[in-house]
């Protein structure tokens, strides 16, 4: 670089001298430091000289630069091959290495590796097999119970479904024998319906059959001890008897756990003969 700068340097001094010899106006020319020189043979061959030796600077200074980087090159790809003949010789110092030691330890051969290596992978294969079993084993009993529980449930529901619907047969239904009938059907599919029995119970007093009212609402209590709807039929049941002073104790009963009746008390026709009964006349004065 430092040849290039003074090769430059002397083309722009001799350009700065050539200057007169190139210009063709008068045989004396001013120079740019304010000197006139003439123009003379000698100087335009010294000018030339020098521009020929400068050419071969130049050329050979580029020739320098090649076999520089070319230089720069061979060492880069010198280094490249030591490195990767190192990286081979110690990879294969290292296969060396633990092929000793396998057969120091007892596996003398390549065979007896693959071997060892397709039992421990059948073992470990066996073991995940064997796991993955029980737990298909497991969702598999899962899925079954939660079937059950759907299947019930849906068994469940069709039983309710046909309950209400028998329900709302008995109450658009105007006759006490259809009432039972039906009363009978919600029984049988569902035995322990302490509703059911009170109202047949209630739907066997139309028909007067008190003594039958009076076993259907044991029945209820039997189930279900505080079931106030079973006491204040038995009420209606002992009234019609003529048995004032146990209905008037049903009724107490009754009310004592719902106050649902007190209005109820005065205007159910199965209650009318009780409207002259003191004991009945002070409970529903107390309730009022």
């Amino acid at each position: 670089m430092r040849c290039l700068k003074t090769g430059f340097v002397k083309i722009l001094c001799l350009l700065f001298i050539c200057m007169p010899a190139i210009a063709s106006e008068s045989d004396e020319t001013k120079t740019p430091f304010g000197k006139r020189i003439a123009n003379s043979p000698f100087v335009e061959l010294y000018v030339l000289d020098e521009l020929k030796q400068l050419r071969t600077d130049m050329a050979k200074q580029k020739n320098d630069l090649i076999q520089q980087v070319v230089d720069r090159e061979i060492n880069s790809i010198d280094r490249g091959v030591s490195y990767a003949t190192d990286t081979i010789s110690y990879f294969f110092y290292l296969i060396a290495a633990v092929s000793s030691i396998l057969v120091l330890i007892g596996w003398t051969s390549i065979r007896d590796i693959k071997e060892r290596i397709h039992s421990f992978a059948d073992d470990e294969i066996s073991k995940l097999v064997e796991e993955y079993e029980h737990r298909l084993h497991s969702i598999e009993k899962q899925l079954n119970l939660k079937s059950q529980d759907i299947e019930e449930n849906r068994e469940e529901i069709a039983l309710t479904q046909d309950i209400h619907a028998l329900w709302l047969r008995a109450g658009q239904d105007i006759s006490p024998q259809n009432k039972i009938s039906i009363y009978d059907q919600i029984l049988k599919l569902h035995q322990d319906d302490t509703e059911a029995l009170t109202y047949k119970a209630d739907a066997v007093l139309e028909l007067e059959e008190p003594q039958w009212a009076i076993n259907l609402c044991h029945q209820a209590l039997v189930i279900d001890p505080e079931n106030s709807h079973a006491f204040y039929q038995l009420a209606c049941a002992h009234t019609v008897m003529n048995q004032f002073d146990e209905a008037v104790s049903y009724l107490t009963e009754a009310l004592n756990r719902s106050d649902a009746y007190k209005d109820e008390l005065l205007t159910d026709p199965a209650l009318a003969a009780l409207k002259k009964f003191k004991p009945f006349i002070e409970l529903t004065g107390k309730r009022g």
